[in-house]
C-alpha cells in the first residue's frame, strides 16, 4: 500500500506547487516581493511537505 500511496500523491504534488506559484503572483505584489516561478513553487512545496508530514503520520497514529 505505500508504494501507491506515494504514486497517488505525485499528481498533488504537480498541483499544489503550481496553485502556490498562482497565489504567490497575486499575493506578492501587495507586499513587495518579487513573483516565483514554478521551479521554486516546486521546492517551496516539498519542503513544506517534508516539514508537515511527520506531524501528519503523528496525528494519524492518535
Amino acid at each position: 500500500m505505500g508504494y501507491f500511496s506515494v504514486m497517488a500523491a505525485i499528481p498533488g504534488f504537480f498541483l499544489s506547487s503550481f496553485i502556490f506559484m498562482l497565489l504567490w503572483g497575486v499575493i506578492a505584489p501587495d507586499f513587495g516581493l518579487d513573483k516565483i516561478d514554478y521551479p521554486m513553487a516546486m521546492l517551496i512545496t516539498i519542503t513544506l511537505w517534508l516539514a508537515v508530514a511527520p506531524l501528519a503520520a503523528v496525528r494519524k497514529k492518535w
